[in-house]
């Protein structure tokens, strides 16, 4: 069954609905977002996680000494990775990480392999902040460029309609949300079980 991670919770009855409904990995983003928490607001939510479900904290070329503080505060099982971060600093930090790739062309796919990291997660190129638009990528770039899926996280416009397409077409370990759960800009628990259930469902 396909990993699911939803990112950008901000609220007890949004991991709530995250949780109950199937989620593997929680995100907490610590960097410039409409989505941004502190570290004792993700140390509150993390108190309603089980420990089945992994906590990632969410970063942009951050410092190795605030990722590691941040790590340990809430406490995170996952950091990821979402800007410009050589393997060095990956190392450094000394968590099971996450490399994010902002995908335009075969180039950006081709750099996952310079890395060695627990997962590779391809997104969609940003807009106002680094990280995720909303919008999809070209997913056939993946599959040209022969990647092997079993450690790959699918993100970057996924909703609902779209999510069995994208694990069916894709077929990648797991699947990462964040504005495909919101409505006006918000987290929506009713979306976030929707998706879950499409999800968690999806034939592959």
């Amino acid at each position: 069954m396909t990993l699911v991670k939803i990112c950008g919770l901000m609220t007890p009855e949004h991991v709530e609905a995250a949780v109950e409904n199937g989620a593997d990995f929680i995100g907490f983003v610590f960097a410039p977002s409409r989505r941004e928490v502190t570290v004792e607001q993700a140390a509150a939510l993390a108190k309603h996680i089980p420990p089945h479900v992994k906590k990632v904290g969410v970063f942009v070329n951050e410092t190795v000494a605030r990722m590691r503080h941040i790590a340990a505060a809430v406490p995170l099982d996952y950091v990821q990775f979402h800007g410009d971060e050589p393997q060095s600093v990956i190392d450094a930090v000394g968590y099971p990480a996450i490399k994010a790739f902002s995908v335009r062309s075969a180039d950006d796919v081709a750099q996952a392999a310079t890395y060695n990291v627990d997962y590779y997660l391809f997104d969609a190129p940003g807009t106002d902040f680094r990280g995720g638009s909303g919008h999809v990528f070209n997913w056939t770039l993946l599959k040209d460029a022969g990647i092997h899926m079993n450690n790959v996280l699918l993100a970057g416009g996924l909703h609902v309609d779209n999510v069995r397409d994208a694990i069916c077409d894709v077929r990648p370990v797991g699947i990462d949300v964040s504005s495909g759960v919101e409505t006006n800009k918000v987290k929506d628990s009713t979306k976030i079980r929707a998706f879950l259930q499409a999800a968690k469902g999806a034939n592959v």
